[in-house]
């Protein structure tokens, strides 16, 4: 058959520190896609063709990152690079990842905000926000192809979307428990909670990778209580340190204190990545401190899925545009008072996901091919599913019924969202041509 291929018996050559950082750099610039892409091209690329890592290992390390709070994506980054080249390997995959996203964040949020009442503006976002409505329900339907791979995992999932849809528990309950239910099953149906629900590709070689599934775990990446206890003080004094500094410069209510504490918190007790950490970012910083609007939320959405980088980098926009609102620098400082506010989001924002990485990321390394270890994993990853599809009927929402149920229908954005929802699963045309299409039919629309 064509595509019998033999897998190469003997791995890559070791991999110069250089060469990771040229690579991370490249993928912080094509990340596009949310994590669902972003994950999908590091699997493209790390294990099936440069073979830096074994499929067992690439999705232990998945697995880990989706229990954490912070976007997975990033933090599989980290965790990679960490894994190859220390501490130093790992805060540049991270940084890399997000860096370029950033900048260009900031110069799209200045456009917006100083050019986004133009027509063309507005009709371009007008198709673009349908289009992301579809991106999401898309993105569930890929995970779940992925992870839920027998009825268990689908009843997890399905629980875990009633849940937080009509019962509104929170989202780190519904991680435990189905922790929880993983563990159980670990237990008593292995053959249901194996990674990938048992039926997955985690069997599937590509060849000998320089860290295989065999690969002993490297010396910095052994566990130690004496390393343990450095990293937990040096987290502290980086996140201790700026937070006071932006406390004792400005006060405790000042815009840029309050953002790096809801951030911090952000953070800290959303899970599941952007899409599940979204509607707590709203409803902080839509409904309790006012620093964007919900159409401008949305927009910021918007944006965010037409930058690389992870879809979590929307806060970036909403810091920018808390702080030009705000004017926390007075109104002659518009642009600065933006980027100082999106900077501060953003470093509170991704500092946890480096400080959990680098805390846990031994403790993981020691359970690879554990099943009381992974099992948890799996049920989690099933949770998260429903949790996305939740995300994409909130947003379907606010784009189809923009006044409320009360509100008349926006059909074009429906037709909009419907024809992207088909490029994306029967066309399998790619996230950006799709953004770029569903603007310039928002564009027309508004325009003629």
């Amino acid at each position: 058959m064509k595509n019998d291929v033999t897998p190469a018996a003997t791995p890559p050559a070791p991999v110069t520190f250089a060469a990771a950082f040229w690579y991370w750099l490249k993928l912080g610039f094509v990340s596009f896609g949310g994590p669902t892409g972003q994950i999908a091209i590091m699997h493209q690329d790390l294990v099936e063709k440069k073979r830096w890592i074994s499929e067992q290992r690439f999705l232990h390390a998945l697995n880990y990152c989706m229990v954490l709070p912070g976007p997975e994506a990033q933090q599989l980054a980290t965790y990679i690079g960490w894994l190859m080249h220390k501490t130093r390997g790992g805060i540049v995959a991270g940084t890399l990842f997000v860096l370029p996203s950033l900048f260009i964040l900031i110069a799209l949020s200045w456009i917006y905000m100083a050019y986004g009442q133009l027509p063309a503006v507005a009709g371009i976002l007008y198709g673009i926000k349908p289009a992301v409505t579809a991106i999401v329900v898309f993105a569930a339907w890929r995970i779940g192809s992925r992870a839920l791979k027998n009825a268990a995992l689908w009843s997890i999932a399905a629980a875990a979307f009633v849940a937080i849809f009509a019962l509104k528990v929170p989202f780190p309950y519904i991680v435990l428990a189905a922790g929880i239910i993983g563990y159980l099953g670990g237990r008593y149906a292995p053959d249901k909670f194996a990674t990938g629900g048992g039926h997955g590709s985690a069997g599937k070689s590509y060849g000998a990778a320089i860290i295989d599934d065999d690969t002993p775990t490297p010396p910095h990446a052994l566990f130690s209580w004496a390393r343990f206890a450095r990293l937990c003080l040096a987290g502290a004094a980086l996140w201790g340190g700026a937070i006071a500094l932006l406390w004792t410069r400005n006060g405790w209510d000042a815009t840029l204190t309050q953002m790096s504490w809801f951030f911090t918190k952000a953070a800290l007790l959303t899970f599941g990545g952007a899409y599940a950490v979204l509607p707590y970012v709203y409803q902080g910083a839509v409904e309790q401190f006012q620093w964007l609007t919900a159409t401008q939320m949305i927009d910021g959405l918007a944006l965010g899925e037409t930058t690389p980088g992870p879809l979590i980098m929307v806060v970036t926009f909403v810091g920018f545009v808390g702080g030009w609102t705000k004017q926390i620098f007075g109104p002659d400082s518009l642009f600065m008072a933006g980027t100082a506010a999106a900077l501060v989001v953003t470093y509170f924002t991704f500092l946890p996901s480096f400080i959990f990485i680098f805390l846990g990321a031994p403790l993981i390394e020691t359970t690879h091919g554990n099943l009381k270890f992974t099992a948890p994993l799996t049920g989690i990853t099933a949770a998260v599913v429903g949790v996305i599809l939740n995300l994409a009927v909130f947003f379907a929402w606010h784009v189809l019924w923009p006044g409320g149920f009360d509100g008349r229908f926006e059909w074009p954005a429906a037709a909009i969202g419907g024809a992207a929802f088909i490029a994306l699963f029967r066309y399998k045309v790619g996230i950006i041509p799709v953004i770029a299409g569903c603007g310039a039919i928002g564009l027309l629309y508004t325009l003629f």
